[in-house]
């Protein structure tokens, strides 16, 4: 039966990996994602996974792919400076549809920036970092509930389409303690990998099946395995001409932007004949949320969007939740990132940014007095 616990997000995105099946750990010590790795090497093991410390993120990403390959659901999780020495091993697993999840917490930059300190500056990062054509799922919880929760959808995701899933936190809802209802594996929806379904002859690695998504074979199971990071035809093999590339790349994003449903999710707070909308997410959205309480008291007719999933954008929602907005506001713990992306689908707001730079949560009267300029 599942319990409740007081527990920061980091335990309960450890938590909730070892409930979605989680059985493969690689990782290397920084701050602030240091402690969930420490959490998991303590229980992991108990339940039959396995744990290990890598000489480097680079390392432990490529530990990651491979254990993926044998049969593994894996996991990984670092913080900005870690992420940027992963991504040659996201591309590699992109390339070779490998699914796994990478757990960004993120931290105040550039380089090693402030380490204990917190900040929403990794969101272009975690979609843009590898070169190349590809979408990647990106999960955004806002509190420590959600953070299990999101952690469980992100493993069903890697599974059901083959992807690597970024879960992205950040340093201060990291250590952020709440109750959490943490459920056990038999008591949430689990999604399985797809084994083949034609024997080793007829078997081709890379050819999709339901949903563009090809089915997936392991080592050691008697079927041809060609995890190839060039650009490659069904079978894995190297083909460096325009047709095969561009039937790969065109698949590989389909693959992830029409399943976006199984992707895309977000929270509405009061938006319906709203006339100011406040777009938020992440720790930050917390603060937002009171912003709009406040408003709200005060007469104004405010509410709030807040996506649970950054990308794939969800462009059909944020328009319907604004219809009847004159302004809306983004409010952003960085100098400016989803707004290009709001700016962009909502054409006909006044898209307003409020970005906010602060070292722990920007709270509620540091947005509120900029939103209260342009009201």
């Amino acid at each position: 039966m599942g319990r409740c616990e007081y527990i920061p997000a980091n335990i309960a995105i450890a938590e909730g990996a070892m409930a979605a099946g989680l059985n493969f750990f690689a990782g290397y010590p920084i701050t602030p994602a240091s402690d969930l790795f420490e959490y998991l090497a303590e229980k992991l093991p108990g339940r039959g996974g396995v744990v290990v410390q890598f000489e480097d993120e680079i390392g432990s990403i490529n530990a990651v792919v491979g254990a993926a390959w044998a049969g593994a659901k894996a996991m990984t999780a670092t913080s900005g400076p870690g992420f940027s020495l992963m991504v040659e091993g996201l591309g590699l697993a992109i390339m070779t549809e490998t699914p796994l999840v990478l757990v960004d917490v993120m931290r105040a930059g550039p380089s090693t920036g402030v380490p204990t300190k917190t900040t929403q500056s990794d969101v272009y990062q975690v979609r843009f970092a590898a070169h190349g054509e590809y979408s990647i799922p990106v999960l955004v919880p806002w509190s420590a509930q959600e953070a299990f929760d999101l952690a469980v959808k992100a493993f069903n995701i890697a599974e059901a389409l083959r992807t690597p899933v970024i879960l992205l936190t950040d340093a201060a809802l990291a250590h952020t303690w709440e109750r959490v209802e943490i459920k056990d594996h038999g008591e949430i929806n689990i999604v399985e990998r797809r084994p083949p379904c034609n024997p080793p002859e007829k078997f081709k690695l890379y050819e999709p099946c339901e949903n563009l998504v090809p089915r997936m074979a392991y080592f050691g199971e008697g079927y041809g395995i060609l995890v190839e990071s060039l650009a490659h035809d069904e079978e894995g093999y190297y083909s460096p001409n325009t047709e095969a590339y561009e039937r790969l790349v065109r698949r590989l994003v389909a693959k992830i932007e029409r399943n976006s449903h199984l992707i895309v999710d977000n929270e509405e707070y009061l938006t319906r004949g709203a006339e100011y909308v406040i777009y938020a997410y992440g720790s930050t959205a917390r603060s937002a949320y009171a912003v709009v309480k406040e408003l709200r008291r005060e007469g104004l007719r405010v509410g709030l969007f807040r996506p649970k999933a950054l990308w794939p954008f969800d462009a059909k929602s944020l328009k319907k939740a604004t219809e009847s907005a004159r302004k809306v506001f983004v409010v952003e713990n960085n100098l400016g990132k989803m707004v290009r992306e709001v700016e962009r689908v909502l054409k006909n707001k006044e898209v307003i940014p409020v970005n906010v730079i602060d070292l722990e949560v920007p709270p509620p009267d540091k947005i509120s007095e900029e939103i209260r300029r342009w009201l």
